[in-house]
């Protein structure tokens, strides 16, 4: 069945896989000059863009990023049983980690930011994931792995770039912290190691179900057993953060509808936000001076939330004005 997937007639060599995944195969420093500009520039891109907040720019940066290549070559490490290939993949990824987190600090502290960076769409949108987003991880990797295993679908590579983001997120990671806010970084590093920790076990699982771990199998897999333990355990352990931020965002939708409900009786006043912070959940409220008791509130948040939240009510006394048209 899986035959159909990669058939062999466009089934890549084992040969050509090192080509394309292991930079001491070949040309190594033409490979490696490579790598180390275009990501580079691509980091240079990514926070440029994400200090914009401009989206096209992002993508850009996605687009050059050659990071996935020491990625899918952990992948191919573990399939063939190359503990070197392994080794020398995650030091570039460490290190590839280290030139845009760095790089997002200094352009964090030395440009002119006139506005509040950390509130814009490029930076919310990377520091919350949740399972929806290593779901999406997971099937974008089975895409990006395919398509290194097989000859006639490498044009689908730039679309896998754009859909399994890495360096932004790296590059959040350091703005984050230029902007003094490593909660933020924590939450866009999540992110980086869910679509890295996907497309590793992804390029793994689609490269042995093509045969080239076959003989490293048949001389003792056992240790590499270790290593398909090592990728489950780092699997659960991003995946932690990201079902307690689904979790969140869901009961922050609860906790607002029923705090809408709660206003129901007060003319004029309405939900602004609800927003999550460790035990706290706080609502913003725009209304009148008086108000329906917190208690009626509170009550209905503890019905949500499995434990003992501490609410707060942020009350702005006020109402919206509507701007009427002069005819």
């Amino acid at each position: 069945m899986f035959d159909s997937v990669v058939p062999a007639g466009q089934r890549r060599s084992l040969a050509e896989l090192d080509e394309r995944l292991d930079l001491a195969v070949g040309d190594r420093q033409a490979k490696r000059s490579a790598f180390w500009t275009m990501l580079a520039l691509s980091a240079v891109i990514a926070v440029a863009g994400v200090i914009s907040d401009s989206t096209a720019t992002v993508i850009g940066a996605m687009i050059v990023a050659p990071l996935s290549t020491p990625i899918l070559g952990v992948g191919l490490g573990i399939t063939v049983g190359r503990r070197a290939l392994i080794v020398r993949s995650i030091v570039r990824i460490v290190s590839g980690i280290v030139l845009v987190v760095v790089l997002g600090v200094l352009f964090a502290r030395v440009l002119p930011n006139p506005g509040n960076v950390l509130a814009n769409s490029q930076v919310l949108g990377r520091t919350s994931p949740t399972l929806m987003d290593l779901v999406a991880a997971l099937a974008t990797g089975l895409v990006g792995a395919v398509a290194v295993a097989r000859r006639d679908v490498g044009d689908v590579l730039p679309g896998v770039a754009i859909a399994i983001s890495l360096v932004p997120p790296l590059g959040v990671v350091g703005v984050c912290l230029g902007s003094g806010a490593p909660t933020l970084a924590l939450g866009a590093f999540v992110l980086f190691a869910s679509n890295a920790v996907a497309l590793i076990i992804t390029a793994t699982l689609v490269l042995v179900a093509a045969g080239y771990g076959r003989d490293a199998a048949r001389e003792g897999g056992s240790r590499w057993r270790r290593a398909y333990l090592v990728l489950s355990v780092a699997l659960v352990v991003v995946s932690v953060p990201m079902v307690v931020n689904s979790l969140a965002s869901l009961w922050a939708k609860q906790i607002s509808a029923r705090a809408e409900l709660w206003l129901d009786q007060t003319p004029g006043a309405q939900v602004t936000g609800v927003q999550w912070r460790g035990t706290t959940v706080t609502v913003s409220v725009l209304g009148p001076a008086s108000l329906p008791p917190v208690t009626e509130l509170d009550a209905a948040v503890q019905a949500i939330v499995p434990w003992d939240p501490q609410l707060q009510v942020v009350h702005t006394v006020g109402s919206t004005i509507e701007q009427i048209e002069a005819n």
